[in-house]
């Protein structure tokens, strides 16, 4: 990792950091980093700052490109997948004898396919998730975490924050620091490609449907990409699961009616944690991916995102089924995995188990879940994987080797919290965007990064999840 542009004295100076983070607040508030509080999460009355760094953090500039570039791989990856059924039956067959979760979703996916595909317009916003992982070698390497395939967020406030940096910057009076935060706009990136499939779909009267939690802290996030559909004169609803079932319908032509208006676009903010779904929540997802609306994500390339498909995405071969010719996309992509292993009953299974038994703490046990604080460290992976040795039970996860990135200092500027310097690490966050109409990708594109950082005392966790902040990368 590059040193920080930060000096040590403005790190240390007590007086400037205490005036700098009320500066940082203000700046927050002035720019619109918001999140409605914990105490009255469904208002937008009272409202704070969403979690940030009070200073940005470095990140090396060939590793922050290598990250932009892969990103319309790895969007071709995430569309090719969702129609590879062959693929996702094999991949997926032993997690959906176990998790639950995982099964549904399949089910949907099984009937969609046996009914036959009512839309030829696929769109999909999804978010690669890397850290920087310093090798035994000395050197520093870009790692995949995950990618997101649905609901991937905080591409509305990461389009706010540059500025929040870049005004506390100028006031500790580093000026030539402050150049090295580059701009960043993934809410324009994603209504960019939001619009497209809009316009594709051909009904000026339909509208664009999010499909949101019952409670909405960060509803915000939500607000920067609905207002720029908006200002492109394209109507945006807001409902949930409870509400499609009950306003919502398909007429003979299976387009997607809910409350009366024509559904264009479904971007699911939504539904991909199992508590978010009631057995009428299921019956609506059916009847949006049955519809001819356009869905983000549809179903496959939901079932792209899990945990297992990108485990089985690192056997050898596997790349190049996705990619036949094209062995540049192959290396890139390869570039930034990680050690993944299977927990599937067998000899192979066996020896993960054995590896991750006897040093758990070079690994991660992850489960079939989005939405952070899922992951299993440490001790408790010896626990599970006792409990779970023998079973088909240790399907639901995978084993991964855990990544080693290099701590940085910085102050973490949450509500109600003290304010103290702290041993940091980072995850690196791009946005993609795509939109395939029938076998023709209309649409392919980087839409814009984010950055979060946590405490290094905490495993796991996202800002979400109450555990990471916003920040941004400091190239150097």
């Amino acid at each position: 990792m590059a040193s920080n542009p930060i000096p040590e004295e403005v790190l240390m100076n007590e007086a400037l950091i205490q005036d700098l983070q009320e500066v940082a607040k203000d700046s927050a508030l002035l720019h619109g980093v918001l999140m409605r509080t914990r105490e009255s999460p469904s208002s937008s009355e009272v409202v704070s700052y969403a979690p940030f760094t009070l200073f940005p953090t470095p990140v090396p500039r060939d590793l922050f490109e290598q990250a932009l570039q892969v990103q319309t791989h790895f969007n071709l990856l995430v569309d090719r997948i969702s129609q590879d059924a062959e693929f996702l039956e094999r991949a997926l067959a032993s997690t959906i004898e176990v998790d639950d979760f995982t099964a549904r979703l399949f089910s949907i996916y099984r009937q969609v396919l046996k009914e036959g595909c009512s839309q030829s317009l696929a769109l999909g916003l999804n978010r690669s998730d890397y850290m920087l992982d310093s090798g035994k070698d000395g050197g520093t390497s870009l790692k995949q975490i995950e990618i997101n395939t649905i609901a991937a967020s905080f591409g509305g406030l990461s389009s706010r924050t540059p500025i929040v940096h870049r005004h506390v910057l100028k006031v500790a009076g580093l000026l030539d620091v402050e150049k090295k935060i580059l701009d960043n706009n993934p809410a324009a990136g994603l209504a960019k490609a939001i619009a497209k499939a809009w316009e594709l779909y051909g009904s000026e009267r339909a509208v664009v449907m999010f499909l949101v939690e019952n409670v909405q802290v960060n509803i915000y996030d939500h607000r920067y990409v609905e207002n720029e559909l908006w200002n492109r004169n394209i109507a945006v609803i807001r409902r949930r699961f409870a509400d499609v079932y009950k306003g919502g319908f398909l007429d003979q032509d299976k387009r997607l009616f809910v409350d009366g208006r024509e559904v264009a676009i479904v971007y699911f903010r939504n539904g991909y944690m199992p508590q978010n779904y009631t057995e009428q929540g299921w019956e609506a997802r059916v009847m949006m991916e049955r519809s001819r609306a356009v869905k983000c994500p549809d179903i496959g390339a939901h079932l792209a995102g899990t945990k297992k498909v990108q485990q089985e995405l690192t056997r050898p071969g596997v790349l190049e089924r996705f990619f036949p010719d094209n062995p540049t996309a192959v290396a890139q992509i390869r570039a930034t995995f990680t050690g993944l292993y299977t927990l599937d009953m067998g000899e192979e299974g066996d020896r993960t188990v054995a590896m991750a038994l006897a040093n758990p703490e070079h690994f991660v046990l992850k489960p079939q879940r989005e939405g952070g604080g899922n992951n299993i460290y440490g001790e408790e992976i010896c626990q599970v994987l006792d409990k779970a040795r023998g079973s088909p039970d240790r399907t639901a996860y995978i084993l991964m080797d855990k990544v080693q990135p290099q701590a940085t200092k910085n102050y973490l500027l949450r509500s109600g919290c003290a304010v103290k310097l702290s041993s940091c690490l980072s995850e690196l966050g791009v946005f993609g965007a795509y939109i395939r109409q029938d076998k023709q990708m209309v649409l392919n594109e980087c839409a814009g990064h984010l950055l979060r950082t946590k405490s290094a005392e905490h495993s796991d966790g996202g800002v979400a999840a109450g555990v990471a902040v916003l920040d941004n990368p400091l190239i150097v």
